[in-house]
């Protein structure tokens, strides 16, 4: 009989996921494994949900403050929430991204329980950290291989990137997907769309998810069809305000989308979805428009690729997205090639279930931790 253990869960805004990718795991891995019987806390920052509740789905939170700050909001909130960890005395630190290697490290020092930490993408890559904040992840990803009992990397090219940088090797977690349909297609009506009337991209609005690239493309292409943008930044941005300058009265932006069973109905109705990120590992925006049957065009990064094979269209940057948006609009039997491709995807997805996959493989590898402090005890 698995052995029941008293888990932390640290390094992101909360649960329920109501920013972005590390959100969309954190929950879906701290209610599985709840699920299972364990009893586990997530850490989340105030105001995540409105009124801070104090369970969700049988994980129970926990708050503590941080610095609302671009730079110092993750870092903040992680210290004192390790703060608080080392007084509860838990069994397993469940930590993500490679940036809180620092507070994982004060783990460490403060007790014996076994740090497990989910490192993500190559953060130092975004355009919007400046030295310091380069420098810092870069270091970051090196302490987190010292400290870490076990790292998880959700991208094979992650997983070769800490083994060929840092000589350090990594157990690889495959995110899923949800296999669903539409529900509530009466939801559209809320935004004034109407199903395959438009292109869609769901994402942070940061330089390296390129919707900038997206805006650009689709400019350019002679379409009646809209393209709808739903996202946002945490922080003030320069990159958000030259966004919203278009003067293209197709592209409407949504802002974050946080309604439940908004953004299922946004990519189930959907002609064809976009994703530009091309920064980080494993996407679960990707993996939601795979499990929601979209057709899908997707800048051709390795992360990307690894995640729809061929079971997607893939470009370059800014001719090489025009070029696909207007092939994909030129006429309505792309429809046909949508429902194809999105049938191989959920198909795909399929495969990749959270519960099976990620679930499963996070539970193994904090029970391996666990089981090497016993041993170490």
């Amino acid at each position: 009989m698995e052995r029941q253990l008293r888990i932390a869960v640290l390094g992101t805004r909360g649960v329920p996921a109501n920013y972005g990718g590390f959100e969309t795991c954190a929950e879906e891995v701290s209610v599985g494994l709840a699920a299972r019987g364990h009893d586990v806390w997530v850490y989340c920052r105030r105001g995540n949900v409105a009124g801070d509740p104090a369970e969700y789905k049988g994980v129970r939170l926990a708050y503590t403050g941080h610095i609302e700050q671009k730079l110092l909001g993750t870092l903040s909130h992680t210290i004192t929430a390790t703060l608080d960890a080392l007084r509860r005395r838990y069994d397993v630190l469940l930590y993500f991204n490679a940036a809180n290697a620092v507070p994982s490290l004060l783990a460490r020092v403060g007790q014996r329980a076994p740090v497990v930490l989910n490192v993500d993408g190559l953060e130092w890559q975004r355009r919007k950290w400046g030295f310091v904040g380069r420098t810092y992840y870069q270091a970051a990803e090196w302490l987190s291989t010292k400290v870490a009992d076990r790292i998880i990397s959700d991208a094979r090219a992650i997983q070769r990137y800490y083994e060929e940088r840092w000589h350090t090797p990594s157990t690889f977690v495959a995110y899923g997907a949800h296999i669903e349909g539409p529900e509530r297609p009466e939801i559209l009506k809320e935004y004034g769309l109407t199903r395959d009337c438009y292109f869609f991209t769901a994402s942070r609005l940061e330089p390296e998810n390129n919707a900038d690239i997206t805006v650009k493309a689709f400019e350019r292409v002679e379409t009646d069809k809209m393209l709808v943008i739903a996202g946002g930044a945490n922080y003030r941005s320069d990159f958000v305000r030259r966004l919203k300058e278009t003067k293209d009265s197709r592209i409407v932006f949504l802002g974050p989308v946080y309604k439940p069973g908004h953004i299922r109905e946004l990519h189930c109705g959907a002609f064809t979805y976009v994703h530009g990120n091309e920064v980080g590992g494993t996407n679960p925006a990707l993996l939601k428009a795979l499990g929601y049957g979209s057709c899908v065009l997707t800048i051709n990064v390795p992360y990307n690729a690894e995640v729809v094979g061929d079971a997607a269209g893939a470009s370059g940057r800014t001719t090489g997205v025009t070029a696909a948006v207007a092939c994909a609009g030129a006429d309505q039997g792309s429809l046909l090639v949508g429902a194809y491709c999105g049938g191989i995807r959920a198909d795909s997805a399929a495969r990749r279930g959270w519960r099976v996959s990620a679930c499963a493989t996070v539970g193994r590898c904090i029970s391996h931790a666990s089981a090497r402090l016993r041993f170490l005890a």
